[in-house]
């Protein structure tokens, strides 16, 4: 237990027996905590509290995958948004500054910091401020913005596009097809993430690493995911429907570098919803990089909703 200044003591929860205490904070992912201790996703050490007496004051959380040594990413950070203007920015950067001390690795990069956000959050000031306090306390400890998501919903019984004849779907045949695909796909990719990943290592490396670090672990059935190919045979590109620990998501979608700007994308991304659609799912979630404006126009072209952003922070 650490005490600090300002009549503070910051320390991480004892367990589940605090998750109320933690919740008093309220975010969209309070739904999730139980859950996530039970599996392994989250665990006490990573969820910490900054507490004024018995009132919590501000929190701070990491998620992993179960199996993961140390934490994957930042996502919750929460202050009480009536403590004075000074204070509320002053409070989270001693908690992001004591709980990371404790739950990061020594040497190691932290992890990223990820926050959902209402569509229009600049246009609330309620939102905005609370956004601002979060990035200012961020900013002190050396984050920076990565990059601004919107994030999609797809619900059932909006319409789903008629296949057109002019592309075949097969199923993905194994990891070394899916790999080589992923390569040519991440040639122009405008997908934030990806381009970083291209900064320290070659484009086979990049996909190999996305393919053993995230599409490996889905435990949803292999033989949703499919490749598009024209009549003949030729591969067009790809989508992997999926469902993660919490929704059926479109996982991955591209179309190879030869035949982009042909409006592939929309019956691609018709079939991955189509097969999500099959297993009777409550709804299908999407995201995409603001400032990759086609694919955004596609999902929504698509009938799919823009309910949330997400910002993404990152430490040098």
């Amino acid at each position: 237990m650490t005490a600090v200044p300002h009549d503070l003591t910051m320390r991480p929860i004892t367990g589940r027996d605090e998750l109320d205490l933690f919740r008093r904070l309220p975010y969209v992912l309070d739904r999730e905590l139980a859950g996530d201790l039970a599996s392994g996703r989250r665990r006490p050490q990573w969820m910490w509290v900054a507490l004024r007496g018995d009132r919590l004051v501000a929190r701070v959380a990491w998620w992993s995958r179960p199996d993961d040594p140390a934490p994957f990413l930042l996502d919750v950070f929460d202050i009480a948004d009536d403590l004075e203007d000074p204070e509320r920015v002053d409070i989270g950067v001693r908690l992001l500054k004591t709980a990371m001390a404790e739950v990061v690795p020594q040497g190691a990069r932290p992890p990223e910091y990820g926050r959902y956000v209402p569509p229009d959050w600049r246009d609330d000031p309620a939102v905005l401020r609370a956004v601002e306090d979060r990035v200012a306390a961020l900013e002190q400890t050396g984050a920076r913005l990565f990059v601004e998501r919107l994030r999609y919903n797809w619900r059932p019984g909006t319409p789903i596009p008629a296949p057109t004849g002019r592309l075949r779907f097969r199923p993905v045949a194994g990891r070394d097809e899916l790999v080589a695909l992923m390569t040519l796909v991440l040639d122009g990719s405008m997908d934030a993430h990806s381009k970083d990943d291209l900064t320290r290592m070659s484009p086979e490396q990049a996909a190999a690493a996305q393919y053993d670090g995230e599409l490996e672990g889905y435990t949803s059935p292999r033989d949703w995911w499919r490749v598009a190919t024209l009549p003949g045979g030729e591969p067009v590109g790809f989508v992997i429907p999926a469902h993660n620990s919490y929704n059926p998501i479109i996982a991955y979608i591209g179309v190879v570098p030869a035949h982009r700007g042909n409006g592939h994308i929309d019956e691609i991304l018709a079939e991955g919803t189509r097969i999500l659609a099959a297993q009777d799912v409550p709804r299908v979630r999407a995201s995409t990089d603001v400032g990759n404006v086609p694919m955004a126009r596609a999902f929504q072209r698509a009938g799919y909703v823009n309910f949330e952003r997400e910002l993404n922070y990152t430490w040098p």
